[in-house]
């Protein structure tokens, strides 16, 4: 058994490690720093602009990871990788610099914004490693041919059913009940305010 698993080739190791490593350390992280925002009150405190910020940021990184295992990486998906990941900057700065106006961010989830920052470079840095011909590709601009979607799962259908799960209960639901208690407590005071 150990011989086999010393057998296994890297770039099936890294794609594990982005597999069973990063892409559940991205949700998990998520789901924490739900539990900051909720603890915070945001619904009280930075509101409904704060909570779209969020809900944006998930798509953000949703979009290239579900294009990422389920189509050929090639200089079409890494540019909307690199895409994604320059625009998540953008509006993870914007997200910060508007809720630290308006409630107190913990230290706790300011370490949780740290790995959630950077889950999605090191995971775009290890599929470069593993889709190397693809990377030189887009940096030599022989793009002709290398930009259309072209189905080809790289993970099983159990997986896929297993991480969409995971997703769905850590974080696009709560996420979901987050931007619902913003907008019904934006609702409330200004029917009081009225």
């Amino acid at each position: 058994m150990y011989d086999q698993l010393r057998a296994l080739p890297i770039p099936v190791l890294v794609f594990d490690l982005i597999l069973y490593g990063l892409l559940p350390l991205w949700l998990i992280m998520g789901f924490i720093d739900y539990c900051c925002h909720r603890h915070s009150k945001i619904e009280e405190t930075a509101g409904i602009k704060e909570s779209l910020f969020h809900a944006l940021m998930g798509v953000q990184i949703g979009i290239p990871i579900f294009l990422g295992l389920l189509f050929e990486i090639n200089v079409g998906i890494l540019l909307i990788m690199f895409g994604a990941l320059i625009f998540h900057v953008w509006v993870a700065h914007q997200d910060v610099s508007y809720a630290r106006q308006h409630r107190n961010i913990s230290m706790l989830e300011l370490h949780v914004h740290s790995f959630m920052e950077t889950l999605p470079f090191y995971a775009v840095a290890l599929i470069i490693c593993i889709n190397w011909n693809a990377f030189i590709d887009l940096i030599s601009f022989n793009w002709a041919g290398h930009l259309g979607l072209i189905y080809t799962p790289k993970s099983s259908a159990h997986y896929l059913l297993c991480y969409v799960a995971l997703m769905i209960f850590a974080d696009i639901l709560p996420y979901i009940g987050e931007l619902l208690r913003c907008w019904n407590h934006k609702r409330k005071a200004q029917s009081v305010s009225s």
